[in-house]
């Protein structure tokens, strides 16, 4: 009973979680985010429970019967989040379609559109949610960028094969500016881009209180700066170079990409190109509102030279209300003269990009359509610039 009572709170949190106040949007985020991405998880707990529950006396009892109730309550709770995680691809679709143009797939390199994966990997998401590592992929651990110690340190995800002249990912995980680290989220994401022959970085960066703003962002730019000079000892390409991040990271991942080779935050490397080629967000922060004239809040800046920007964020975010990201894209879509592709997902709260989901599979397989949309304009740009 008190097993089952809890799982049915989580997946009520999980459903309808309340953001009245920052607290109980804590709350909703601690208890409901693992099982609004893992139903199935929790759905194989309440089955096998039951099961050894009622034993081979059976339903005998006022409390048992209340029990087997609470277990097909939270089991039409569960289901309704799985479909709502089945929903993700539809919405993205449509975001895509509304940011990128009708016909938006069909201009993309045909080559790269053999690559794309185009349907979701269930046995895993189903059965191995937590198994990331692919054998075609190898990560090199802790390489140094900086001088900040192991708060400037990298990971690199490659394909075996080590091909060259590779698409760079860079991506900046999430925890505030205060806590956090390079191999927690958005793992999904890079090993499936690596397995694709991308070279994917998973950077830290300094942290509050020890570090403070604009000391995020130089590492950031700092990050850019070391794919451009080093990256090729690894495979890499200076170009195209993608950066993407979560929660936080978002933020840093788009501060880098709206203040492109901007002096005051590259001290000591001014005259680098820290410029990228797009720029993916994940459930990220963009600023406290309307009024929000912070030069570490996205919000602030204009977006007259911004790239290509995937804004990914959930419609039931308890931690960043999603009218936030909503403003933000908003903004950018009247100021940028590139393309802005905005996807609400249903039923997404913060943090969904942890494990191997239905909704994070799918988001994950659109942002590689997305990258290759983009890196098949730059070549079709490219070949158009050429002289005769």
């Amino acid at each position: 009973m008190v097993t089952v009572a809890i799982l049915a709170w989580c997946t009520l949190l999980a459903l309808a979680p309340p953001r009245t106040t920052m607290t109980l949007g804590l709350v909703s985020f601690l208890f409901g985010f693992v099982l609004n991405e893992l139903p199935f998880v929790a759905f194989y707990y309440l089955l096998v429970s039951t099961i050894v529950a009622l034993g081979p006396r059976g339903i005998d009892s006022s409390a048992a019967w209340a029990t087997v109730g609470l277990t097909a309550l939270t089991t039409a709770g569960l289901v309704t989040v799985a479909w709502r995680g089945l929903r993700t691809r539809a919405a993205i679709d449509h975001a895509l379609t509304e940011g990128l143009g009708a016909g938006w797939s069909t201009t993309i390199d045909a080559q790269m559109s053999r690559q794309l994966r185009r349907t979701l990997p269930l046995a895993r998401i189903v059965f191995a949610p937590f198994v990331y590592r692919r054998r075609d992929v190898e990560r090199i651990a802790n390489v140094s960028y900086g001088n900040a110690g192991r708060k400037n340190m990298l990971d690199i995800y490659r394909h075996r094969s080590h091909p060259a002249g590779s698409p760079v990912l860079v991506h900046l995980h999430g925890g505030g500016l205060f806590m956090g680290r390079k191999n927690r989220e958005a793992l999904p994401l890079l090993y499936q881009f690596a397995s694709h022959g991308w070279l994917c970085i998973s950077a830290n960066y300094r942290l509050r209180p020890a570090a403070t703003f604009p000391d995020h962002l130089i590492d950031v730019k700092k990050v850019i700066c070391w794919v451009r000079e080093h990256g090729h000892l690894y495979g890499g390409s200076a170009a195209p170079v993608f950066v993407a991040g979560s929660s936080s990271g978002g933020q840093l991942a788009a501060l880098a990409a709206l203040t492109p080779n901007e002096p005051a935050y590259q001290p000591g490397f001014e005259s680098a190109d820290t410029s990228v080629s797009a720029v993916i967000c994940l459930h990220s922060y963009y600023g406290a509102g309307t009024g929000d004239g912070s030069p570490s809040a996205p919000l602030a800046y204009h977006g007259t030279d911004a790239p290509p920007f995937f804004v990914v964020h959930g419609d039931r975010d308890s931690l960043i209300p999603v009218k936030m990201a909503r403003l933000f894209a908003e903004r950018l879509q009247t100021a940028s003269p590139n393309p802005v592709v905005y996807a609400e997902l249903p039923g997404g709260q913060h943090g969904f990009d942890r494990f191997h989901s239905l909704r994070f599979d799918s988001v994950v397989n659109r942002i590689e359509a997305f990258a290759a949309w983009v890196r098949s304009c730059e070549m079709t740009q490219t070949t158009r610039s050429r002289p005769n």
